[in-house]
Protein backbone atom coordinates (compact mmCIF):
# COMPACT_ATOMS: atom_id res chain seq x y z
CA UNK A 1 0.00 0.00 0.00
CA UNK A 2 1.29 3.64 -0.89
CA UNK A 3 2.74 5.55 2.54
CA UNK A 4 0.24 7.52 3.86
CA UNK A 5 2.49 10.04 5.26
CA UNK A 6 4.96 10.46 2.18
CA UNK A 7 3.41 12.83 -0.61
CA UNK A 8 2.77 10.05 -3.49
CA UNK A 9 2.23 12.93 -6.05
CA UNK A 10 5.79 13.71 -6.07
CA UNK A 11 7.62 11.20 -8.35
CA UNK A 12 3.94 12.29 -10.98
CA UNK A 13 4.86 15.83 -10.33
CA UNK A 14 8.72 15.66 -11.09
CA UNK A 15 7.49 13.34 -14.36
CA UNK A 16 5.71 16.65 -15.32
CA UNK A 17 8.69 19.18 -14.41
CA UNK A 18 11.09 16.94 -16.30
CA UNK A 19 8.46 17.68 -19.24
CA UNK A 20 8.60 21.10 -18.77
CA UNK A 21 12.42 21.39 -18.60
CA UNK A 22 12.84 19.81 -21.85
CA UNK A 23 10.59 22.77 -23.32
CA UNK A 24 12.41 25.22 -21.59
CA UNK A 25 15.71 22.93 -22.77
CA UNK A 26 14.56 23.28 -26.30
CA UNK A 27 13.98 27.01 -26.29
CA UNK A 28 17.44 27.90 -24.95
CA UNK A 29 18.82 26.01 -27.94
CA UNK A 30 16.83 28.04 -30.26
CA UNK A 31 18.37 31.15 -29.51
CA UNK A 32 21.93 31.40 -31.19
CA UNK A 33 23.45 28.73 -29.10
CA UNK A 34 27.17 28.90 -30.91
CA UNK A 35 26.95 32.83 -30.28
CA UNK A 36 25.95 33.09 -26.22
CA UNK A 37 28.38 30.68 -23.95
CA UNK A 38 25.53 31.66 -21.61
CA UNK A 39 22.82 29.87 -23.55
CA UNK A 40 24.43 26.47 -23.76
CA UNK A 41 25.67 26.83 -20.28
CA UNK A 42 22.05 27.28 -19.50
CA UNK A 43 20.96 24.18 -21.95
CA UNK A 44 23.71 21.90 -19.78
CA UNK A 45 22.22 22.88 -16.63
CA UNK A 46 18.71 22.60 -17.40
CA UNK A 47 19.33 18.83 -18.86
CA UNK A 48 20.77 18.12 -16.19
CA UNK A 49 18.45 18.98 -13.68
CA UNK A 50 15.89 17.44 -15.83
CA UNK A 51 18.02 14.47 -16.17
CA UNK A 52 18.03 14.15 -12.20
CA UNK A 53 14.67 13.95 -11.87
CA UNK A 54 14.61 10.77 -14.17
CA UNK A 55 16.90 9.20 -11.59
CA UNK A 56 14.80 10.65 -8.59
CA UNK A 57 10.58 10.07 -9.36
CA UNK A 58 11.37 6.28 -10.25
CA UNK A 59 13.39 5.00 -6.99
CA UNK A 60 10.60 7.19 -4.79
CA UNK A 61 7.63 5.49 -6.98
CA UNK A 62 9.32 2.26 -6.00
CA UNK A 63 10.19 3.43 -2.57
CA UNK A 64 6.61 4.71 -1.81
CA UNK A 65 4.98 1.91 -3.54
CA UNK A 66 3.27 4.34 -5.71
CA UNK A 67 4.17 2.94 -8.70
CA UNK A 68 0.97 3.20 -11.60
CA UNK A 69 0.78 2.13 -15.37
CA UNK A 70 0.19 6.33 -15.98
CA UNK A 71 3.17 6.89 -14.61
CA UNK A 72 5.24 4.71 -16.16
CA UNK A 73 4.20 5.51 -19.34
CA UNK A 74 4.41 9.11 -18.65
CA UNK A 75 8.01 8.54 -17.51
CA UNK A 76 8.91 7.71 -20.27
CA UNK A 77 7.58 9.84 -22.43
CA UNK A 78 9.28 12.78 -20.66
CA UNK A 79 12.97 10.46 -21.06
CA UNK A 80 12.22 10.67 -24.96
CA UNK A 81 11.08 13.97 -25.22
CA UNK A 82 13.90 15.24 -23.29
CA UNK A 83 16.48 13.15 -25.29
CA UNK A 84 15.17 12.78 -28.63
CA UNK A 85 14.42 16.61 -28.49
CA UNK A 86 18.02 16.99 -27.37
CA UNK A 87 19.91 15.37 -30.30
CA UNK A 88 16.75 16.87 -32.60
CA UNK A 89 18.36 20.48 -31.54
CA UNK A 90 22.04 19.32 -31.81
CA UNK A 91 21.68 18.15 -35.13
CA UNK A 92 20.08 20.82 -36.40
CA UNK A 93 21.29 24.47 -38.18
CA UNK A 94 21.62 26.11 -35.14
CA UNK A 95 24.91 24.03 -34.71
CA UNK A 96 26.22 24.08 -38.30
CA UNK A 97 29.05 26.37 -38.64
CA UNK A 98 29.47 27.29 -42.49
CA UNK A 99 32.24 28.15 -44.83
CA UNK A 100 31.95 31.83 -44.10
CA UNK A 101 33.81 31.00 -40.76
CA UNK A 102 37.09 29.31 -41.90
CA UNK A 103 35.17 26.06 -40.70
CA UNK A 104 33.53 24.82 -43.85
CA UNK A 105 30.43 22.26 -43.25
CA UNK A 106 31.11 21.45 -39.92
CA UNK A 107 28.65 20.34 -37.30
CA UNK A 108 29.74 22.00 -34.07
CA UNK A 109 27.76 19.44 -31.90
CA UNK A 110 29.00 16.33 -34.16
CA UNK A 111 25.67 14.66 -33.72
CA UNK A 112 24.67 14.39 -37.79
CA UNK A 113 20.97 14.85 -38.98
CA UNK A 114 21.29 10.76 -39.86
CA UNK A 115 22.23 10.20 -35.90
CA UNK A 116 19.32 12.15 -34.64
CA UNK A 117 17.35 9.80 -37.11
CA UNK A 118 19.18 7.01 -36.19
CA UNK A 119 18.09 7.67 -32.29
CA UNK A 120 14.31 8.39 -33.12
CA UNK A 121 14.39 5.26 -35.08
CA UNK A 122 15.91 3.21 -32.07
CA UNK A 123 13.57 4.84 -29.64
CA UNK A 124 10.15 4.16 -32.21
CA UNK A 125 11.24 0.39 -32.67
CA UNK A 126 11.41 -0.38 -28.65
CA UNK A 127 8.18 1.44 -27.93
CA UNK A 128 6.42 -0.61 -30.93
CA UNK A 129 8.04 -3.58 -29.83
CA UNK A 130 7.10 -2.95 -26.33
CA UNK A 131 3.55 -2.29 -27.33
CA UNK A 132 3.64 -5.42 -28.69
CA UNK A 133 4.96 -7.47 -26.04
CA UNK A 134 2.76 -6.00 -23.44
CA UNK A 135 -0.44 -6.14 -25.30
CA UNK A 136 0.00 -9.85 -25.49
CA UNK A 137 0.82 -9.78 -21.63
CA UNK A 138 3.91 -10.41 -22.13
CA UNK A 139 7.13 -8.42 -19.90
CA UNK A 140 8.71 -6.55 -21.50
CA UNK A 141 10.06 -3.67 -18.58
CA UNK A 142 13.59 -1.99 -18.62
CA UNK A 143 16.78 -3.79 -18.92
CA UNK A 144 20.03 -2.88 -18.44
CA UNK A 145 20.84 -2.28 -22.12
CA UNK A 146 18.35 0.45 -21.69
CA UNK A 147 19.65 2.07 -18.52
CA UNK A 148 23.04 1.88 -20.30
CA UNK A 149 21.72 3.67 -23.04
CA UNK A 150 20.05 6.50 -20.90
CA UNK A 151 23.48 6.75 -19.06
CA UNK A 152 25.08 7.18 -22.08
CA UNK A 153 22.86 9.92 -23.33
CA UNK A 154 22.67 11.85 -20.41
CA UNK A 155 26.71 12.28 -19.90
CA UNK A 156 27.14 12.94 -23.98
CA UNK A 157 24.36 15.92 -24.15
CA UNK A 158 25.90 18.24 -21.20
CA UNK A 159 29.97 16.98 -22.40
CA UNK A 160 28.76 18.59 -25.88
CA UNK A 161 27.30 22.00 -24.18
CA UNK A 162 30.20 22.41 -22.17
CA UNK A 163 32.99 21.54 -24.38
CA UNK A 164 30.99 24.18 -27.01
CA UNK A 165 30.88 26.83 -24.36
CA UNK A 166 34.55 26.45 -22.59
CA UNK A 167 36.87 25.22 -25.08
CA UNK A 168 38.12 25.41 -28.28
CA UNK A 169 36.36 22.90 -30.59
CA UNK A 170 37.89 23.57 -34.07
CA UNK A 171 38.99 20.82 -36.70
CA UNK A 172 41.85 19.13 -34.52
CA UNK A 173 41.48 20.54 -31.24
CA UNK A 174 41.10 18.15 -28.16
CA UNK A 175 37.94 19.42 -27.94
CA UNK A 176 36.67 18.38 -31.10
CA UNK A 177 38.08 14.99 -30.54
CA UNK A 178 36.01 14.73 -27.34
CA UNK A 179 32.77 15.91 -28.97
CA UNK A 180 33.42 13.92 -31.80
CA UNK A 181 34.09 10.51 -29.47
CA UNK A 182 30.68 11.56 -27.30
CA UNK A 183 28.44 11.71 -30.24
CA UNK A 184 29.77 8.15 -31.89
CA UNK A 185 29.55 6.52 -28.90
CA UNK A 186 26.56 7.09 -27.80
CA UNK A 187 24.66 6.18 -31.49
CA UNK A 188 27.03 3.01 -30.76
CA UNK A 189 25.75 2.35 -27.67
CA UNK A 190 22.38 3.39 -28.56
CA UNK A 191 21.89 1.58 -31.37
CA UNK A 192 23.49 -1.80 -29.38
CA UNK A 193 21.18 -1.57 -26.89
CA UNK A 194 18.17 -2.21 -29.06
CA UNK A 195 19.57 -5.60 -29.47
CA UNK A 196 18.34 -7.26 -26.02
CA UNK A 197 15.23 -5.99 -26.57
CA UNK A 198 14.88 -7.44 -30.25
CA UNK A 199 15.65 -10.79 -28.99
CA UNK A 200 13.32 -9.99 -25.70
CA UNK A 201 10.39 -9.51 -27.82
CA UNK A 202 11.86 -12.50 -30.69
CA UNK A 203 12.12 -14.58 -27.23
CA UNK A 204 8.06 -13.94 -26.43
CA UNK A 205 6.63 -13.50 -30.08
CA UNK A 206 3.32 -16.02 -30.41
CA UNK A 207 5.05 -19.56 -31.64
CA UNK A 208 8.83 -19.21 -30.59
CA UNK A 209 10.10 -21.74 -29.21
CA UNK A 210 12.62 -19.86 -26.79
CA UNK A 211 9.61 -18.21 -25.32
CA UNK A 212 10.96 -19.06 -22.05
CA UNK A 213 14.40 -18.47 -22.76
CA UNK A 214 15.61 -15.41 -20.36
CA UNK A 215 18.44 -13.21 -21.43
CA UNK A 216 21.97 -13.17 -19.79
Amino acid sequence: MPHPNRPTWLPNALVWLRLALAGVFVALLSFDPLGSPTVLLGGMAVFVVAALTDMLDGKLARAWDCVSRFGRIMDSFADKVLVLGAFVMLAGPAFFVGAHQDIPGLQASGVHPWMAVVILGRELLITSLRGLVEGEGGDFSAIWAGKWKMIAQSVAIPLILLVLALFPWGPGTPGRWAIDLAAWATVVITVASAIPYIRKALSQAPGSSSKESHLP
